[in-house]
């Protein structure tokens, strides 16, 4: 996991659109500056399905700590903050309640479908992020939309099999997290880790994956990040450009469709094209709020 929490704040950010006038910042009583904050839900074509994530639209300086402290209050998986740049793309972090976090799919996802709703993108225009991880890309393809990722494959490290508590065909790491593919599906839906014994481990978190019993599916998979204070992410965009190539290469095929197998549960659709990975969901926004920034 990469910490970064001494990156440099978001700042700059012209005003994007008001409900009444300005867009998402307005005037509260009392001269109190409010932004405008999303709550969507990722991956699903639902409400209260899918991965929950904060949007928020930062308009002028936004400084590390009080990022960290509005994703805390929100209390989501990760919130999102973004702010337009001068050439039309945007920057965009994300923050658990607890850290910052080098990637983020299904926040990102929430991102450009609050960006297209609100109309500060035009439909058929692409939203490019830049970000800790690089250029990132979310294209609208009718109900669904697709993030341009890094691949992100896994390499064989040192076992952790006795702190998540199952067994498993195959053990590896990524970038950020530990891959552990299971015997069947069944033992991805009844794995109880011990989150006390995954939290002190030098990783993001832990993805635990098989092959579907079911055919609408190739794959299925949950995620555990403790250290990140999220002892399991409902829908995790990120660990698909993993969980992609590693099943494109077992199955030979490009195209997958897999399923996070949380008490919320969500669908990834993953094409894998070289060294990127195509994901693709919809979303939902459930909660749209005001912000008072001190």
């Amino acid at each position: 996991m990469e910490n970064l929490a001494g990156d440099p704040p978001l700042d700059g950010l012209a005003s994007a659109r008001s409900i009444e006038d300005d867009g998402d910042t307005t005037r509260c009583t009392g001269g109190a500056v409010s932004l405008r904050i999303y709550q969507v839900d990722s991956f699903t074509g639902q409400p209260f399905r899918g991965n929950p994530a904060g949007v928020c639209i930062v308009d002028g300086p936004a400084e590390d700590a009080w990022m960290q402290h509005v994703a805390a209050e929100m209390n989501l998986s990760e919130t999102a903050f973004v702010r337009q740049r001068e050439d039309g793309a945007f920057d965009l972090r994300w923050f658990t309640p607890a850290m910052e976090v080098s990637l983020c799919g299904h926040a990102t996802l929430a991102t450009a479908h609050i960006l297209w709703e609100t109309g500060i993108l035009s439909p058929n225009t692409p939203a490019r992020f830049h970000t800790a991880s690089g250029l990132l890309k979310a294209t609208r393809r009718d109900a669904r939309i697709e993030l341009d990722f890094p691949a992100n494959p896994p390499d064989p490290p040192d076992g952790l099999l006795e702190a998540l508590g199952v067994a498993a065909t195959y053990v590896g790491k990524t970038r950020f997290d530990y891959l552990v593919e299971a015997e069947d599906a069944g033992v991805v839906r009844d794995a109880a880790p011990d989150f006390r014994r995954l939290k002190p481990l030098d990783v993001r978190g832990v993805m635990i994956t098989a092959r579907s019993d079911d055919n609408e599916f190739d794959f299925v998979s949950r995620f555990f990040a403790p250290c990140a204070g999220v002892d399991e992410d409902p829908v995790t965009g990120s660990a698909h450009c993993s969980l992609a190539p590693y099943w494109a290469e077992k199955l030979g095929k490009t195209e997958l469709v897999g399923y996070q197998a949380s008490t919320r549960g969500g669908t990834v659709r993953c094409r894998v094209v070289g060294d990127r990975v195509l994901l693709s969901g919809r979303a939902v926004t459930v909660l749209c709020g005001q912000l008072l920034a001190p």
